[in-house]
């Protein structure tokens, strides 16, 4: 065929029974990644007599536009369903994943289940922060109590604070949102139940939130501990903290920076720190021995419950694996007590009263080994069902 021209009749009745043809033969070589998916389509070449004329090439230019704006368009679409299919989040996991959780947690680990409802996409707002505290720290402060020949309770009603009674010291977990929680809680708590403040020769912070730290600036000035945070989360003390309120103190200054599998020693007593990011990605969960009379026991402190960071998805994955690796832990250490440092998901305001009440033998807190892998199963299935939440949120 001849190169044909626009006034030339011949090539207009030419156009007009060859149109669908040109169209179907454009080249288009789109290739692009979008997600990581790389696609390429081409067909065979337009006549160069016929790309040749500003009608063909107007022609190629008009399909090809249009076709690459398609083509992009189920590119994304493809990547998005693919991306939905892959990880398999729909209305029915959610519901197998909440449901999971129930049946882990049976009857005595229901407190467990608040992690099934839907976890808010945002984090909570400067005000929300601030009303929560404000509501939580004028709560009544309940008394201390002993649940094991060498751990103690010394928190308040919201937020736990335990003490760990060695041959050499005390080792102190948390110490609750300010300065007069902790004198109150703390220091007044461990007069009433026998033991001297001035013996704290260590502060283990789980994780960098104020209501963990809080008292940690008043006990070191009054009695010179050292304190024990993972080397993530004090980072983030110094950097940009996750939340803020004028109801808590500035953070502690760094001083003893741990990471996974990382001991605290004092005297007879050892507590093994892992790293159990998610509610943090710096959260620290003790493990270490009790004694109950002739009774020694395995206890784990988890460190980090709630999911209060908004729809993170790295985040929930991280929470996730780490309740499944410490399941697997609790099974080879024989864990058989699982405690909380907020009493709301222990139930330990309950327990401690019973003890103290008379009533309670054996000790409530000694779960039993498939108890405490139950209460991580219910937490991780919890996870999985905000994960998939989030997941099918467009």
């Amino acid at each position: 065929m001849q190169t044909a021209d626009r006034g030339d009749p011949a090539f207009h009745r030419w156009r007009r029974k060859n149109a669908s043809a040109v169209d179907e033969h454009v080249e288009l070589t789109l290739s692009t990644e979008i997600g990581g998916v790389e696609m390429t389509s081409s067909v065979d070449r337009v006549p160069k007599s016929i790309r040749k004329t500003s009608w063909g090439r107007n022609r190629m230019l008009s399909l090809s536009s249009t076709m690459r704006k398609g083509l992009v368009a189920l590119v994304i679409a493809f990547v998005a369903g693919a991306s939905r299919a892959e990880s398999g989040a729909s209305q029915e996991t959610v519901a197998a994943h909440v449901m999971a959780a129930t049946r882990a947690a049976g009857d005595d680990l229901k407190s467990l289940m608040s992690l099934c409802k839907p976890a808010p996409a945002q984090r909570p707002s400067q005000e929300q922060v601030d009303k929560l505290l404000a509501k939580a720290i004028a709560e009544p402060r309940p008394s201390p109590g002993k649940a094991f020949d060498n751990l103690y309770f010394v928190g308040a009603k919201w937020v736990s604070s335990w003490a760990i009674k060695t041959s050499d010291g005390i080792i102190l977990i948390d110490a609750l949102n300010n300065a007069d929680e902790a004198e109150s809680q703390i220091v007044g708590g461990l007069r009433k139940l026998g033991m001297d403040p001035a013996q704290i020769k260590y502060i283990i912070v789980t994780h960098a939130h104020g209501d963990h730290y809080g008292g940690v600036p008043f006990l070191v000035q009054k009695y010179h501990p050292r304190v024990v945070m993972s080397a993530a989360d004090w980072t983030m003390t110094e950097t940009q903290l996750e939340f803020t309120s004028p109801l808590w103190p500035a953070p502690p200054k760094r001083d003893m920076a741990v990471n996974d599998g990382d001991e605290v020693r004092l005297g007879d007593t050892t507590i093994k720190l892992y790293l159990t990011p998610g509610h943090t990605m710096g959260t620290l969960s003790p493990v270490f021995d009790v004694r109950d009379g002739k009774s020694t026991h395995r206890v784990m402190l988890w460190g980090g419950t709630g999911f209060n960071f908004g729809k993170d998805l790295p985040r929930l994955a991280s929470y996730i694996d780490s309740t499944a690796r410490m399941q697997s832990l609790a099974t080879q250490q024989h864990i058989d007590v699982l405690i909380s440092n907020h009493s709301g998901f222990d139930n330990a305001l309950q327990k401690l009263a019973s003890i103290q009440a008379g009533s309670a033998q054996p000790n409530p807190f000694v779960m039993g080994t498939p108890a405490v892998e139950r209460a991580l199963t219910a937490m991780r299935e919890c996870a999985e069902a905000n994960r998939d939440r989030f997941e099918l949120e467009p």
